[in-house]
């Protein structure tokens, strides 16, 4: 089951974030996926430099 990172909202299996060590959470909603970061202005909005899967929402 996919987890999300309560900082940056990175979706992992793993219940700690691989990319900034704070913890997961299972409670999250909505799906962000970014291929290109460079070229997404969603991702420069919300300033995603990486490629990956991001929750929309996270809680506790």
């Amino acid at each position: 089951m996919l987890k999300a990172c309560l900082k940056c909202k990175y979706l992992t299996e793993e219940d700690e974030c691989p990319i900034c060590g704070s913890p997961t959470s299972e409670n999250w909603t909505g799906l962000l996926i970014i291929i290109d970061p460079k070229k997404s202005e969603i991702a420069k909005k919300i300033n995603i430099d990486f490629k990956g899967k991001f929750a929309i929402t996270v809680k506790e």
